[in-house]
């Protein structure tokens, strides 16, 4: 029997490779280690207190690695940005509620205010279809140089252009121009790119007369003029290259209705009233279809006018004055999500009349300078995201079981209002 030999240098080569190989593989293991620790930490919110606080990341949610990808069979030209649903998303959002100075409102500064869950921070909107691209202010700013925009509405309108303020201030800083007397109405200038943006306070669209305080406390029915459209903002439209409009939730409010001047009707008709009980919708229709024509006539108009629908509210056990609430900390499936009955009557209406109106106008369902915007889905399956009971600052420091009422209408900035800029810039860059 032979033995083999074997050589002294072909030994140390081969020691030399083993040591070798164990090198780049525990380099690697130190690297990949590194990236999961330096991944688990979220953008810096300021407490209460003034101090910064970093944060870990909520409880990792298990995606599976095509959930950001488009699917191969989907066509992207017929992507509808609007149906999707709502993924985990670790980098969070891209400004804070110390980060933009005092653009947003106190009753929608809900960590300021003490919220303790931040785990609604960490989702996106994903569409179906499509990829979608984060928002960009440095490009938007860019593209909207020397142009003029507007939010015309209600109080949810003002929460989106605090939102859109907020993640452009992360490039250039807004410098507030004009406010009305009530500060209602603002109008805020970047003059690096001589842009302007405003917020006009129309919570109706139509001329109305309004009697009540702050805390939307009526001591009068709203007297509404269906078939006057409100000059506050039809006066500006000749001057604006985009304009966003949406109305809603005030249609709801006890009011007297009128057409040529005179009374016709009423909503929750005031005791011994003689009118008939029109409802809501009834004025919705009306209100509607004069405003849709207006925007519809390009001679009404300079730019690019988006139709915003109304946005759900998520109360439970309740409304805004009986003691309604909002206690959920995540977004919900479009299963478990239901839409009340009064959402489907006001979407109904608004999708409707925008459809009719562009159609009689164009001869097309849509396109061209007036754009539907059709959030109401997309809103719906995030309850968590409104300020509930923190639209007050700090509202349980005295007593943990105080009974406070809660807000399930607007939307915590920074949170999932956030995600409509992303898909308005996206809808003016690829139409």
């Amino acid at each position: 029997m032979k033995l083999k030999v074997f050589s002294v240098s072909k030994i140390h080569k081969n020691v030399f490779l083993i040591k070798l190989f164990s090198a780049i593989l525990i380099t690697g293991l130190a690297f990949s280690l590194f990236i999961f620790h330096s991944s688990d930490f979220s953008p810096v919110f300021a407490s209460v207190t003034g101090r910064f606080e970093a944060r870990f990341l909520p409880p990792k949610v298990i995606v599976p690695e095509n959930e950001d990808l488009i699917p191969q069979d989907i066509e992207v030209e017929k992507c509808n940005l609007f149906a999707g649903k709502w993924i985990p998303d670790s980098s969070g959002p891209t400004y804070t509620n110390n980060s933009c100075g005092n653009l947003i409102d106190g009753h929608q500064n809900c960590i300021t205010n003490g919220r303790p869950d931040l785990d609604f921070l960490y989702w996106k909107w994903k569409p179906h279809d499509c990829l979608l691209p984060r928002f960009d202010p440095r490009r938007f700013l860019q593209l909207m140089r020397n142009k003029s925009w507007a939010f015309i509405g209600d109080s949810i309108v003002r929460n989106h252009v605090e939102s859109l303020l907020c993640m452009l201030y992360t490039v250039e800083k807004p410098v507030e121009v004009y406010h009305d007397k009530e500060y209602k109405s603002k109008r805020w200038h970047f003059p690096l790119h001589n842009l302007t943006i405003s917020n006009i306070w129309s919570p109706f669209l139509v001329q109305a007369a309004i009697f009540e305080d702050s805390d939307g406390v009526s001591t009068a029915a709203v007297q509404l003029h269906l078939d006057k459209l409100d000059e506050t903002w039809t006066s500006l439209m000749p001057t604006l290259d985009y304009a966003i409009i949406s109305t809603g939730k005030w249609y709801l409010k006890a009011a007297v209705y009128h057409e040529n001047a005179k009374p016709v009707g009423c909503h929750n008709c005031p005791e011994k009233s003689r009118m008939e009980e029109l409802g809501f919708d009834h004025a919705y229709n009306a209100s509607l279809r004069n405003v849709m024509d207006y925007i519809a006539d390009e001679t009404n108009r300079k730019g690019t006018v988006f139709f915003r629908t109304s946005t759900p509210d998520h109360f439970q056990n309740g409304e805004w004055h009986n003691g309604g609430t909002c206690k959920q900390t995540e977004p919900v499936s479009d299963e478990e999500a239901e839409m009340k009955n009064v959402h489907k009557i006001l979407r109904d209406v608004e999708i409707g009349q925008f459809k009719r109106a562009v159609r009689e106008k164009t001869g097309e369902d849509g396109g061209g300078g007036v754009k539907l915007l059709d959030f109401t889905g997309m809103l719906l399956t995030r309850p968590d995201g409104h300020p509930g009971a923190y639209r007050q600052f700090r509202p349980f420091d005295k007593d943990k079981n105080a009974k406070v009422q809660n807000d399930c209408l607007h939307w915590c900035l920074p949170g999932p209002i956030d995600y409509l800029n992303d898909v308005i810039l996206e809808t003016i860059v690829n139409g």
